[in-house]
């Protein structure tokens, strides 16, 4: 009897428990939310213009840097070093003396040379006044002419050698290390100095064959050295090659880069960009692309913010944006943030950058 009654009264507390708890959720319970505004119900997202930009197709390629001018500076006689006019890293002219040679013996020749020459003249000089008279034939004016001539080329044939005696810069440039002092004995294939003429720097770099028919002489590149990141040098093609390498099947074009600021030199290594076909296209960010198998869509915005789902042709493309070559016009708006969550015939609010970002209107 007593666990009868303990069971009894577990059953009514435990009934009193259930109908508490049930009051309390039904007494807990919210009213219903207002019904939005239609404003509200629209789908937040974000669109862009359809505009023209810029596209082109790039090649990229590396080139070896060199000297429009560059020469080994050598003697060509052998003979010792009696002065050096120059030091290293110097700018020079064209004609400039860089190295005088040892040249008594010539400088000795060509005194004696020049006063036989002189002797030779005054003898001209008297046969004539002597012809004239009437004193000797003509004859012997003539064989006095043929000693003069030949008195002037053995002094022209001195001061070529002195001439060789000097060492000269062939071009305007720039000087390298210097090889010799003075004193040394030079001969000739003797190293004087390297001379650059890096105010131009020439680059050659390869090319698929495909390109050839795009390629042409005064086409602008671009050419960028990891010694100076960040700064483009510009210049032209200015020749290309005539063979087409059956190997790797690419052609060589050498450009001209301006260097008037002495930075780059020969040997570095460049990266070229030449672009091809620049043209002014319409352009789609590519956030705004919606791919089904082999094609591209995209959401138009109308002027009241409905949603129609529009495919386009898409041709090259550029970091961010892809070429629209059918499907749109200028002017048009497509969806470029929250694509995922629109569809054909949605309603959308387009959001500004100005307005601050709150969870709800976050685009997908």
């Amino acid at each position: 009897m007593k666990t009868f009654l303990i069971l009894v009264l577990i059953v009514l507390l435990a009934g009193g428990g259930l109908w508490f708890w049930s009051e309390q959720e039904s007494g807990a319970s919210p009213a219903p939310a207002a019904a939005g505004t239609e404003a509200d119900r629209r789908i937040p997202v974000r669109v862009a213009e359809i505009r023209p930009q810029r596209f082109e197709t790039v090649l990229e390629s590396l080139g070896t840097a060199q000297a429009n001018e560059s020469v080994t500076i050598t003697a060509s006689v052998t003979a010792n070093v009696a002065e050096i006019g120059f030091r290293d890293g110097d700018e020079v002219v064209a004609g400039q003396v860089l190295v005088r040679l040892a040249s008594a013996e010539e400088l000795a020749d060509q005194r004696e040379a020049q006063g036989m020459l002189s002797e030779q003249r005054r003898e001209l000089d008297r046969i004539r006044g002597l012809a004239a008279d009437g004193l000797v034939p003509r004859q012997q004016v003539d064989q006095q002419r043929s000693r003069v001539e030949e008195a002037e080329a053995r002094l022209e044939a001195v001061q070529a050698r002195l001439s060789d005696r000097l060492i000269r810069a062939p071009f305007s440039g720039v000087l390298g290390l210097r090889r010799v002092s003075i004193g040394s004995l030079v001969s000739p294939g003797t190293a004087v100095a390297e001379l650059d003429d890096i105010a131009v720097i020439k680059v050659d770099f390869t090319v698929s064959e495909q390109y050839l028919g795009a390629i042409r002489r005064g086409m602008p590149i671009e050419a960028r050295s990891v010694a100076f990141r960040g700064r483009a040098y510009t210049g032209e093609i200015t020749a290309i090659s005539t063979r087409v390498d059956v190997a790797t099947r690419t052609l060589t074009v050498r450009a001209e880069i301006d260097n008037t600021a002495r930075e780059l030199r020969p040997g570095m290594l460049l990266t070229t960009r030449l672009p091809l076909d620049p043209a002014e296209r319409l352009a789609v960010p590519e956030g705004a692309l919606v791919a089904t198998a082999d094609q591209q869509f995209v959401f138009v915005v109308s002027d009241e913010g409905r949603v129609r789902r529009q495919e386009v042709r898409i041709g090259r493309r550029q970091p961010g944006i892809a070429e629209v070559l059918d499907g749109l016009v200028e002017g048009d708006s497509v969806v470029s943030e929250g694509t995922l969550r629109v569809r054909e015939g949605s309603t959308v609010r387009v959001l500004t950058e100005e307005r601050q970002k709150t969870p709800e209107d976050a685009p997908a």
